[in-house]
């Protein structure tokens, strides 16, 4: 099953979630793809936390090979060009995204 997350939450327990369900969900042998939009675009700036370990969730994710895309739009709106942590893409991706995915989930 190809399944699309969009994450639209900076809230270090909404990432912690979503990557989460992102790397059981690959490890369960799915494609997954996440696309980051509104304050999930800010997703570089958001430290580790006591309770969650949000950079080991990423890194995990990513070795596994799970896809990660930043909305262009949402990060120009936060004075950013481009993040270390994934690609900017745009609306066409996401609607791709869609498109493609048996199912999307939306967190945040």
């Amino acid at each position: 099953m190809k399944i699309g997350i969009i994450l639209q939450s900076n809230k270090p327990e909404h990432i912690w979630n979503t990557f989460r369900f992102g790397i059981t969900s690959l490890k369960a042998n799915h494609g997954v793809t996440i696309f980051l939009m509104s304050e999930g675009s800010e997703l570089d700036i958001v430290a580790d936390t006591k309770d969650f370990d949000i950079s080991k969730k990423i890194t995990e994710y990513k070795e596994l090979k799970g896809v990660l895309y930043a909305c262009g739009t949402c990060l120009e709106f936060r004075g950013k060009k481009e993040t270390e942590v994934c690609p900017v893409s745009t609306m066409a991706d996401l609607l791709k995204m869609v498109e493609e995915s048996d199912k999307v989930l939306v967190f945040g």
